[in-house]
């Protein structure tokens, strides 16, 4: 049952080291506070899954939180490279990190599989591709019914999901509007779930069709007005786009990306001080320009 608690206590209590820990978000309502706060608490040897690892991922990659990366897709979306990814990729700094990469269309339905309680997921796919000579996990099964060769992977069960919403009410249900990825199905398939929500109402007001996750189902609500930063929180606030493209050349250099991180995440108490201390040096540069 979900309780309402503060991002700090949320991630002390539910995120370990060693963990297999995904943080979901498509597009929009990525969850990047939680990020920081597993950087600021110095949890390691993580295993991340992600379907499309942008720069929460490179954040921890970067500042040694994690051992293993199980993907499929890696980038700063609209600008180039993650560039602490493949740094830790190709010369192992800050650590050797381990790398099983998919298909979207594998890894949402490991996901489904997951919270379905199946071991494993089937699916048509890899016909001509090369991915199975290099992810062994990618195998194949055939259909009892028909005889047809499909493709399996293994369900995605993660030891702690983490992913920002827009609303949850007092009783910890949470709603998410606009597009939803896999949110609700990593949310499902882990053992333990936080949310970060954009603010707590007394009354959801939730459509028909909504996406609904319920209290039962979730381990803790997190209010972090802003959470999703620099993605951007359909019916809140719009995508950071400078914010990516600034990320490029911070994240270059170890030294420009350790700089950065101790300055403003390791240097700041949470995500509101992160969001203060980000907009006084936007303004400084501004002023300088």
């Amino acid at each position: 049952m979900a309780e309402i608690l503060t991002l700090r206590e949320a991630v002390q209590r539910f995120v370990n080291d060693g963990d297999t820990l995904a943080l979901e978000g498509f597009t929009h309502l990525i969850p990047s506070a939680a990020a920081h706060e597993i950087i600021r608490q110095g949890r390691k040897d993580l295993t991340l899954v992600r379907m499309t690892p942008d720069l929460v991922y490179d954040l921890l990659i970067g500042a040694g939180c994690a051992k293993k990366l199980i993907f499929s897709w890696g980038g700063n979306p609209g600008v180039g490279s993650l560039h602490r990814l493949r740094d830790a990729v190709e010369k192992g700094w800050p650590q050797p990190l381990e790398i099983e990469e998919h298909s979207h269309a594998d890894l949402a339905n490991a996901y489904v599989a997951g919270a379905s309680g199946l071991p494993f997921a089937v699916l048509r796919a890899y016909a001509g591709s090369d991915l199975p000579k290099v992810n062994p996990l990618i195998r194949s099964v055939t259909c009892p019914f028909t005889g047809e060769v499909l493709a399996a992977v293994p369900s995605v069960r993660p030891d702690v999901t983490v992913i920002h919403a827009q609303k949850a009410d007092r009783k910890g249900n949470v709603l998410i509007q606009g597009i939803l990825g896999v949110q609700k199905e990593a949310a499902l398939a882990a053992r333990r779930c936080i949310v970060t929500v954009e603010e707590i109402v007394d009354d959801l007001k939730a459509p028909m069709n909504a996406c609904v996750l319920p209290a039962w189902a979730l381990s803790a609500v997190c209010p972090v007005p802003g959470g999703a930063h620099p993605s951007y929180a359909h019916g809140y606030y719009e995508r950071d786009n400078r914010f990516y493209q600034d990320w490029d050349p911070i994240a270059r250099s170890r030294e420009g990306f350790t700089a950065w991180i101790d300055a403003f995440i390791r240097g700041t108490a949470d995500f509101s001080a992160f969001q203060e201390k980000m907009g006084q040096a936007r303004l400084a540069a501004q002023e300088a320009e």
